[in-house]
């Protein structure tokens, strides 16, 4: 799960942030946390953000903070931390408050005799626990260690950009050879069988095959090549299901 905006006080050494208002949006997820050096804090956050103004170095009177809560709502945020204390904002208004259970955005008091670096670095590395444990918990769910791998390594791009060192061409172009290579390597090599399993002749199965090594660079009859071939078919085989019968349509090779 998720770090949410309610559970920044149950955090270690947190205790003495409090969720004031917008209890209603208390499971929003916490993407990051972000430092508002700005009167507006718009043009630097991606959404998701749990964002602290500070009142430092700025002025805020209770309309400049009306303001604040309907940017952050407008942009996404997933919640707003102000730090209240006699240098800077004094308490949090009553308006405000309510405010902030109408837009149902989450309102965090902190004070300012908490040090930020504590708060941040807490926040932080909760997200990275959390992020780590669910990354865990996909990869025991994953059935082979191909699943595991595409599961750690990432997205399809990330994948690409992984094995992209290791051959000549980009990986993105293999995705349509990648039902031959499935077919060769599950028949272990019988061209007879891989062929009549994708529906051409054995000839086009060999054209393609070679085309695969043409384009990887890679030989079959080299221990480490072939290596790196079967890794290619496993880590890249989503691509291949999204290609789906596309080779056979396209290749026009008797």
């Amino acid at each position: 799960m998720p770090l949410r905006c309610a559970d920044i006080p149950n955090l270690p050494g947190l205790g003495e942030i409090a969720l004031r208002a917008g209890l209603a949006g208390g499971d929003r997820p916490v993407r990051w946390p972000y430092v508002a050096e700005n009167r507006s804090f718009s043009p630097w956050i991606k959404g998701g953000e749990l964002v602290f103004i500070t009142g430092i170095g700025r002025h805020h009177t209770q309309n400049s903070l009306f303001e604040r809560l309907y940017e952050a709502v407008e942009i996404g945020v997933a919640g707003l931390v102000i730090l209240t204390g006699e240098a800077y904002i004094g308490q949090l208004p009553n308006g405000l408050l309510r405010l902030a259970d109408q837009l149902g955005l989450p309102l965090l008091e902190q004070p300012y005799s908490l040090p930020m670096v504590q708060v941040t670095e807490t926040i932080s590395r909760a997200i990275l626990q959390r992020e780590q444990a669910q990354t865990r918990k996909a990869e025991q769910q994953d059935s082979s260690l191909a699943e595991r791998l595409q599961q750690r390594l990432g997205s399809t791009a990330e994948i690409a950009e992984f094995v992209r060192p290791f051959i000549r061409c980009a990986p993105e172009a293999l995705s349509e050879l990648q039902p031959t290579l499935g077919a060769w390597l599950a028949h272990q090599g019988n061209l007879s069988a891989a062929a009549v399993a994708l529906g051409c002749h054995r000839n086009s199965l060999r054209y393609r095959l070679n085309k695969v090594c043409r384009m990887t660079g890679l030989d079959p009859q080299c221990a480490a090549d072939m290596q790196t071939l079967i890794l290619l078919h496993a880590l890249l085989s989503e691509t291949a299901e999204q290609a789906g019968n596309l080779e056979i349509q396209n290749d026009s090779t008797p």
